[in-house]
């Protein structure tokens, strides 16, 4: 049998860098905490360390333990939290995280439902998917959104749940989208453009567009952050790229108007929740709700814009519902 002291003792050598360093942190000394870490690879009958120079190094077998144990005690972590919320009547705690590129009005849709659960109290956090991936390992998140899939190869052990796809327009300020919707597309050589930061995939996208209709447009800005890239477009700085799902809240929030659809353009989002999270009751209501969020709702009363498609596809703006897959 694994003693769970030892094995904490030993997460936390490996952790923090050292047995002194590990001492410090445990209010123990450094030979009670290279007892306890003795006694567990007695039991365990492998070597969890080797000594490099002064310093100490995780052996292979080592680094599975450790992969193990980071586990373990997250999930101990996250059941005290969760049990000792429970008679105070407090609301349970729901992580999400959400990726620069995924449209705040979408991703307010997806998770509004979580915020009238009386029992639920949700926290979102923005972030680079690397970034948010290590921290679901870390069971620091339950959820997270983003307009990529995990990366194959990726040491993160989760699911990517296809939420839907949504064709992309680009929208203007009233007054460029205006000389700019005529003869569209051919309107758009020469004029400004405002693109998503190279990390995105509508970045990409894009620009391949540009590419195969044959169009040369002048780039005068890029931007990571999408609701920047929409307050330049909303002063009149260039036309900028969006998911059609959300045309409305755009219009209303910013003050812009559709220019033309890009047909071949599309956007596709993912819920990532790790294998334990896969059959939680909040993600899959999400994963419901995502159908009627990216239904791409129309305003009847906006004019209708042109539609084009690239002169090579780039890809379908078929939506699409799939099930969770690693």
């Amino acid at each position: 049998m694994i003693n769970v002291k030892h094995l904490r003792y030993f997460w936390a050598v490996a952790r923090f860098g050292g047995v002194s360093r590990a001492a410090e942190k445990l209010d123990l000394s450094p030979q009670t905490v290279s007892g306890q870490i003795a006694d567990l690879q007695i039991a365990l009958g492998v070597e969890l360390f080797k000594q490099i120079g002064r310093r100490l190094e995780l052996t292979d077998a080592g680094r599975i333990a450790y992969s193990y144990a980071d586990e373990i005690f997250g999930l101990m972590d996250e059941l005290g939290e969760q049990v000792r919320s429970m008679p105070q009547g407090r609301s349970r705690l729901f992580r999400v995280g959400i990726t620069d590129a995924v449209p705040r009005s979408l991703a307010y849709q997806l998770l509004s439902p979580l915020v009238r659960d009386e029992k639920i109290r949700l926290t979102a956090s923005h972030e680079r998917l690397d970034v948010l991936l290590a921290d679901m390992a870390l069971h620091r998140l339950e959820l997270v959104i983003a307009d990529h899939p995990v990366p194959s190869g990726s040491a993160v052990k989760a699911f990517n749940h296809v939420l839907g796809d949504t064709d992309v327009g680009l929208f203007a300020a009233p007054a460029l989208a205006k000389q700019l919707r005529p003869q569209f597309p051919a309107s758009l050589a020469g004029r400004p453009l405002l693109l998503p930061g190279r990390d995105s995939v509508m970045h990409e996208q894009l620009r391949a567009w540009l590419t195969a209709a044959r169009l040369s447009m002048r780039i005068v800005g890029e931007f990571d952050d999408g609701g920047l890239m929409k307050t330049f477009g909303a002063s009149g700085a260039g036309a900028f790229p969006a998911p059609l799902a959300v045309r409305s809240e755009i219009a209303r929030l910013y003050g812009v108007e559709l220019v033309g659809v890009l047909r071949g353009v599309t956007e596709r989002y993912y819920a990532i929740s790790t294998e334990r999270r896969a059959t939680d009751p909040h993600v899959l209501k999400i994963l419901a709700l995502a159908d009627q969020v990216l239904s791409e709702p129309q305003d009847a009363t906006a004019p209708t814009p042109p539609t084009v498609a690239p002169a090579k596809p780039i890809g379908s703006g078929k939506k699409s519902k799939r099930p969770g897959n690693r």
